[in-house]
Order: structure tokens, then C-alpha cells, then sequence
């Protein structure tokens, strides 16, 4: 959600800027825009839509100057527009700013009283013009952020340029990331490392309340106190990370191909392949003492504790309470001091999940996170970290990411039974032999990816599309429709099949697709009943199962074979089909597959 780069370069920067920015299209935005000093003076180039028209706009008017600032905006307040874009500006200062300031009204009122004039509807500008009052009072440019920062509240990662001073950049965190890179004679400034990557690999990372004052010899960093303080610099493991789409139409089409590697690789990780035992790093708690276990997380990651659920509680015998991290948080739960809580989030950066993680803390719980981006805010506030291994997810709607936190989540969910006496060695080893075993019927279900198109042009046509699944294919159908809503824009809902009689059967009809998670498991012939009670009602039913679609007793529209695995793995295995519905159809009608609207990848505000 939202991008910042910023540059003290020893040569032009606006290119650069331009190419830090393209890597962090996969956050989502709606608008772009690069400022630099040009012989002390600020100048600035804007668009809206896609970073290609700030790259036509910097053709058309080249921008020089070796200090500089960029964004990547999406909207919060103000329409998406070039007027809204950042940076926002005066004659002294430029800012750029993820976050929001929840104070903006009041700050603004009390600056258009004093004369200032807006241009933009943003709560961003509203930094700009403080700034800017306490410099023509007299003050330098580090006393003049200092005071505008005193009197910001809200969640923000800034940077900001002035008149005047080409050696001299100000950054802040408060709640959303930022990165400082050091280069030779050089110092740059991201959101996250990925943008980072092609200038430097060694990378300090602000704390909550942070403040900083770069120059091109090096960082002056103050707490929220005032205090100087030196954050650690390390090396960053984004430096070696690919990023571009190879030989694949869109990002998430090679993202759900890459899933059988990562979740191998994810495997490999976290089990002892030799003996079929799980191997998990130390943790800061034992299994054995906890009475009860917290899982939270945001859109997908949530599905994932969703069916983290049924496998502790399955094969654990141990009781788990999921949230959503938004409701979480202000859910204001009593915990019992020295339980667990588990976290888990692609970017490690989700707000609602931070939040969430520092209740807990808070609670004197046990602090263990799941992540894809080891040197994230979440990483960095936990206990332990369990990384999933996935690499850059680039795609808005998450896959391999998926895969992964459900990969990591079984295998600790199995530790869990260990520790507790539920698993002996002969049931881990069963268990470990089928996880080993989901790269390759993942492999067999994306070599058969024609039957995916083919659905995608019968699903084009449907205004509602409802899917069902029962157990751990409940969280797999909640998902699917997930998937399905986000990248084709078509209205779809995942139920509990057993709850189809209690609301959502009103609106099956001939018209309708329903799509069905129908592993041959234990709970198989309830939902052939669900199926059938759809048929009855002329709904277009889509089996996605390893059975014999002979077996459902009722007319089936279109069979998507799946391989029989162990009920264990139904939900690593059977993620794969929902994600080719969702990306064929949303192929088919031709939406912006890796960008969908109004959606970010890493979502650092409420």
C-alpha cells in the first residue's frame, strides 16, 4: 500500500527513482510521482495510472538533480488524480508520505486560517505547509520537521527534500516501514528492501517512532524521545531476488506455477526428510503447556489460520481461538499470561496484524509469527519467525504465499501433537510422507490447466458464483471466492456446505455456478448431499474432487479432477484448483490480473 524511494545520488536520480518505484508496483497504487532539486530548486513530475505514463512524462520533460524523492499512491483521501499524487510540495520542501494522518482536518483548518493554500485533497499536503510555516519563521530544516512531526498523529512512513540543501533527506516511521540503504558516497531510502535491491544490499530498518537525518555521509537516527540511536545495519536478502514474470502472461500465473518448488522448498526447510520426522527451529514456548492458542491474520493469511484451526485442534487436541486481526484487536480478549499467539502475514508490515501481535505482547503472550519477508516489522517484533520461503510474491492476490503459510502452519501444528503426546512417531511419519508428497500433486493439477480455461468462459457469464466445502475445504472454498472477487470483479461467497440450508440455497437457480471442494474424505457423502439439494435447484455445479463424479447421484456441468491424497494435505493440494478458476476467469475478462482495483499488496493502514 503506497511506495517511497528516495535518493542522494552522485548523478542524476530521477531514473533511478523511476525503477525503484517499478518494483514496488506489487503493493498496488492508483498514481505516481518523482521531486528532485534542480540547482536548489524543487521540481516535481506527476501521473495518474501506471508508473509507464511518469516514465512517458519524464521523457516528454526530463527531470535532473542527484537528489530525489518518489511514490507510488494509493488512494485514501482524494480521488485518484495527478493533483492528488505525491509529492506534495511548496517552494521549500516536498513530501512523500504512506500512511494516514489522522489529524489532517484539524491541522489544515488551522493552516488555512493562517493563509496557506491547498492544492490537493490529501492529508499529506498538510505536512508540507507546517513545514514550510515553521521555515519561514526561521527555522532550519531539521528543527522544522522536528516540530512538524511533534504534531502529527496517525500511522506514517515520510521522506522529505528542501530548498536549498541538496545533501539533506528527513524520514520518519511511525507505524508504516521504511528502509535506509548505504551505498558508497550514496544513501537511499524504501519502503521495504525489495525497492532497495538494486543499489544496495546493506540495510538498517527504523523502529516505531524513528526519525531520521541523511546525508550522503552517512545517518542520524532519533527515537520518539529525541534520544540518538543507531539502528543495526545488516545485509539484506532482497539484493538476490528476482523479480520479473520470465516466460508467464502475468506475475500470478507464475507465482501458483512456482508453488510445487516453494512448498518443497518450504518442506525441505522445516522436516527432516531422512527419517520423516518434523524439525522445527527452537521455539519460545512448549506445546505441552499451553492451554490455548491465538491465531490472527488479514485476508488470505487468515484462511490459513482458518484451517490451522481444524489441524490443531484435529491433531493436536488443542484448543484455538482465530480472529481477524482488525476485529482482534479491539476484540480486547483476556488472555491467560504465558500462552501462545501466532501471527501470520505475507508482507509482515499488515497494520491490523502488528497491532494485533503488540496486544498480545502486551497480554504476556508467547509471540510467534509466519512470514514471507524475514526483515520485516512482524519478523522483528516476535519471538520467533517460522519464514515461509516463498520469494517476492508480486501479484496482489496472494498464492504461493498461501501454500506456504499453510505448509509451515501444518508442520507446526504437527510439532504441536508431538509435544502433547497426541502423535506418536508412527502418525508423524504418515503425516510428514503426505506433506512430502504435495509438490507433486500440484504439479499434476497445474499440467492440466486446459479444463481451467475452458470454465472460465462459462464463469464469465455469471453475476454470482457461491462456493462450498466442508472441514478444512470449508476455509478452501472462503478462498476460492476470495480469489475469485478480487481479480475478475464477480460477486462470489464461500460457505460451510452444511450451512447451505440456512441462507444461501435462496439463491441458487439455473443461473447461478457452484463450486464445490469435495475431497473423498470422511465428510464426502454429507456434501454429496449438499450437491444434490444444488442439482434439485438447477444450480451449475463444478466438482472439484477425487472422486467419481458418478458418485454425486446428481447432474455435474463441469469435473475438475484432483489427486487423492491424505486428508491432511486436502488444503495445500486443493488451493491450487481455486486459484486457476479465479486467474482464468479473470484472464478471460481481461482485468488487470496482477493489479486488481482498489486492492494493495501490503495493506500498513486500517
Amino acid at each position: 500500500m503506497c511506495g517511497i524511494v528516495g535518493v542522494l545520488g552522485k548523478a542524476s536520480v530521477a531514473d533511478h527513482l523511476v525503477d525503484a518505484l517499478k518494483r514496488l508496483e506489487y503493493r498496488g497504487y492508483d498514481s505516481s510521482g518523482v521531486a528532485t532539486l534542480e540547482n536548489g530548486h524543487i521540481e516535481r513530475r506527476r501521473a495518474e495510472g501506471k508508473l509507464c505514463n511518469l516514465g512517458q512524462r519524464l521523457s516528454a520533460e526530463p527531470l535532473p538533480g542527484n537528489t530525489g524523492i518518489g511514490h507510488t499512491r494509493w488512494a485514501t483521501h482524494g480521488r485518484p488524480s495527478e493533483a492528488n499524487a505525491h509529492p506534495h510540495m511548496t517552494d521549500d520542501v516536498a513530501v512523500v508520505h504512506n500512511g494516514i494522518i489522522e489529524n489532517f482536518r484539524e491541522l489544515k483548518a488551522q493552516l488555512l486560517a493562517e493563509g496557506a493554500q491547498f492544492s490537493s485533497e490529501t492529508d499529506t499536503e498538510v505536512i508540507a505547509h507546517l513545514i514550510t510555516r515553521e521555515l519561514h519563521a526561521g527555522n532550519d530544516p531539521v528543527s522544522a520537521a522536528a516540530f512538524a512531526l511533534a504534531q502529527l498523529r496517525g500511522a506514517f512512513a515520510l521522506a522529505m527534500i528542501f530548498r536549498g540543501h541538496d545533501d539533506l533527506m528527513i524520514v520518519a516511521r511511525q507505524g508504516s516501514p521504511l528502509a535506509i540503504g548505504y551505498g558508497d558516497g550514496e544513501m537511499f531510502v524504501g519502503s521495504d528492501a525489495i525497492a532497495l535491491a538494486p543499489f544496495t544490499d546493506q540495510v538498517a530498518y527504523l523502529e516505531d517512532g524513528d526519525w531520521a537525518v541523511i546525508t550522503r555521509e552517512g545517518v542520524a537516527v532519533r527515537d520518539r524521545a529525541g534520544a540518538r540511536v543507531v539502528r543495526p545495519v545488516a545485509r539484506s536478502l532482497a539484493a538476490g531476488l528476482i523479480v520479473d514474470k520470465g516466460n508467464y502472461r502475468h506475475f500470478m500465473a507464475k507465482e501458483i506455477h512456482e508453488q510445487p518448488d516453494v512448498v518443497s522448498r518450504t518442506l525441505g526447510h522445516y522436516l527432516d526428510l531422512a527419517s520423516y520426522r518434523v524439525a522445527l527451529p527452537k521455539l519460545p514456548f512448549d506445546f505441552s503447556d499451553v492451554n490455548r492458542l491465538s491465531l490472527s491474520a488479514c485476508g488470505t493469511a487468515f484462511y490459513a489460520c482458518f484451517v490451522a484451526k481444524y489441524w490443531f485442534e484435529r491433531w493436536a487436541k488443542l484448543p484455538v481461538d482465530v480472529d481477524i486481526a482488525s476485529e482482534f484487536r479491539y476484540r480486547e480478549t483476556a488472555m491467560e499470561p504465558g500462552g501462545a499467539a501466532i501471527f501470520v502475514s505475507q508482507s509482515g508490515e499488515t497494520a491490523d496484524t502488528l497491532a494485533s501481535l503488540r496486544y498480545c505482547r502486551a497480554q504476556g503472550q508467547h509471540v510467534l509469527s509466519v512470514v514471507n519477508v524475514r526483515e520485516s516489522s512482524i519478523a522483528r517484533e516476535s519471538d520467533a519467525v517460522l519464514p515461509t520461503l516463498g520469494g517476492p510474491e508480486i501479484g496482489v492476490a496472494s498464492t504461493k504465499a498461501f501454500t506456504c503459510q499453510l505448509t509451515v502452519l501444518s508442520c507446526l501444528a504437527i510439532a504441536a501433537g508431538k509435544a502433547r503426546g497426541t502423535i506418536g512417531p508412527e502418525r508423524e511419519a504418515e503425516l510428514v510422507k503426505a506433506l512430502v508428497e504435495v509438490p507433486r500433486h500440484m504439479a499434476t493439477i497445474l499440467g492440466n490447466e486446459g479444463r481451467y480455461e475452458e470454465l472460465a468462459l462459462k464463469l464469465s457469464k455469471a453475476r454470482d458464483v457461491l462456493y462450498l466445502g466442508r472441514g478444512t475445504s470449508s476455509p478452501i472454498a472462503l478462498e476460492g471466492a476470495l480469489k475469485l472477487k478480487e481479480i475478475s470483479y464477480i460477486h462470489a461467497e464461500g460457505y460451510a456446505a452444511g450451512e447451505l440450508k440456512h441462507g444461501p440455497i435462496a439463491l441458487i437457480d439455473e443461473s447461478v455456478p457452484v463450486i464445490v471442494i469435495a475431497p473423498q474424505d470422511e465428510l464426502y457423502d454429507k456434501t454429496v448431499s449438499n450437491m444434490q439439494e444444488v442439482a434439485a435447484r438447477e444450480g451449475k455445479i463444478v466438482f472439484v474432487s477425487d472422486a467419481d463424479p458418478a458418485s454425486a447421484g446428481c447432474a455435474i456441468q463441469t469435473v475438475l479432477p484432483v489427486p487423492s491424497v491424505h486428508p491432511f494435505v486436502t488444503p495445500l493440494v486443493y488451493a491450487v484448483p481455486v486459484q486457476l478458476i479465479a486467474y482464468h476467469t479473470a484472464v478471460f475478462m481481461g482485468t488487470d490480473v496482477d493489479q486488481p482495483r482498489n486492492l494493495a499488496k501490503s495493506v500498513t493502514v486500517e
